[in-house]
């Protein structure tokens, strides 16, 4: 029996191993120091090949992971085998989706030059104004990293979540970035004025 690669759980115990071996696996010597460790604690022999597959470091194209190797991973850095390794997850990983009703305001119900001002800890404000196709142009900021002229792209802005702004231009400059306001508490302040 094969595992594909992509399991969500796999991406768990790659990362449960990697905390057992104390470091991050990233080249071709860290895999075969791990094909050592695991022969010395387990008595279990997985090929570096096999290891660099699981990590999607090999270039030979397989998507699968065979049940056997995911047993003595999974034995390795909790333990058990790999089919205890799910339920164990499955029982004590909360859950990580939700629905949720909250105070927000969404890009492509906004018109032309509409100013939304945005607050975040711990003393950051912002008014941008929406120019249409979701992009917006910060008119005033205090406290921010962001400046007026800065633009970026966003599908909403969301009371108490984070705001994760894509296409981000400042104003001096032709690079593009990813840049993220109030990443642990969320937007503070959340307000529309309509011109």
């Amino acid at each position: 029996m094969s595992i594909q690669r992509e399991n969500p759980q796999i991406a768990v115990l790659r990362e449960r191993v990697e905390r057992r071996f104390g470091k991050r696996l990233s080249v071709h010597t860290d895999f075969i120091a791990l094909v050592d460790e695991i022969e010395a604690t387990l008595k279990q022999h997985i090929s570096e090949s096999t290891l660099e597959r699981v990590w999607g470091y090999s270039t030979r194209g397989y998507d699968t992971i065979s049940l056997r190797t995911l047993d003595v991973l999974c034995d390795y850095a909790e333990g058990c085998d790999w089919h205890t390794f799910c339920q164990r997850l499955m029982e004590n990983t909360p859950c990580e989706s939700m629905f949720f009703d909250v105070e927000k305001i969404v890009a492509n119900e906004l018109k032309v030059g509409t100013q939304i001002k945005i607050g975040w800890l711990p003393d950051r404000i912002c008014i941008v104004e929406y120019m249409g196709s979701n992009r917006f142009i910060a008119k005033e900021c205090h406290n921010s990293k962001m400046q007026p002229g800065d633009s970026f792209s966003a599908l909403q802005f969301t009371l108490g979540r984070e705001l994760v702004m894509s296409d981000f231009c400042q104003s001096n400059s032709d690079a593009r970035y990813s840049y993220v306001v109030g990443h642990k508490s969320g937007l503070t302040h959340l307000s529309k004025h309509e011109r």
